[in-house]
């Protein structure tokens, strides 16, 4: 696998989503949580989604209950919180695993091209962000405690 454009991915209605549907574009690919303490980064990840999604950019939040149990939710549970709670309207994908024997090729994939701290090939905790250029390449990954708005010079950069 070289690019994003190698994955599919299922969106939150069970949809399968080519992600080569995505080439040409700049995405915040993001490990979500409910019930987590940096679930308030909704709030930045939509403010950056309506400030560059008219220049190609998306986020795609994908939730995961690998860590502390904080996404126990069905994807209609998930979907209705973050409406209600956060006013989203950028894509849900399917809930996924990040890590172990049963993540999503994706999230392995992008370990991989962009390692975390000490070279690390796992995802600590919910909110870890990769962005994605339009080549469809990872550009570069963002810890949990990176809030949305100190991403918005590079997703600049890469529009």
């Amino acid at each position: 696998m070289t690019t994003i454009a190698d994955f599919a991915v299922t969106t939150n209605k069970g949809d399968e989503l080519a992600l080569s549907e995505k080439l040409g574009k700049v995405l915040l690919v993001v490990n979500t949580a409910s019930k987590c303490g940096f679930t308030p980064q909704y709030d930045g990840l939509e403010e950056l989604y309506q400030d560059y999604r008219d220049r190609g950019f998306e986020v795609l939040a994908f939730p995961c209950n690998q860590f502390g149990g904080q996404e126990p939710g069905d994807a209609g549970e998930i979907a209705e919180f973050c409406k209600v709670n956060f006013g989203l309207t950028f894509p849900l994908m399917a809930k996924v695993d990040v890590n172990g024997d049963k993540a999503s090729p994706l999230f392995d994939w992008m370990k991989r091209e962009k390692p975390g701290v000490m070279g690390s090939k796992t995802i600590k905790w919910n909110f870890t962000k990769f962005l994605i250029d339009r080549s469809g390449q990872v550009a570069k990954r963002y810890g949990p405690t990176d809030a949305p708005k100190t991403i918005a010079k590079d997703i600049e950069k890469l529009l």
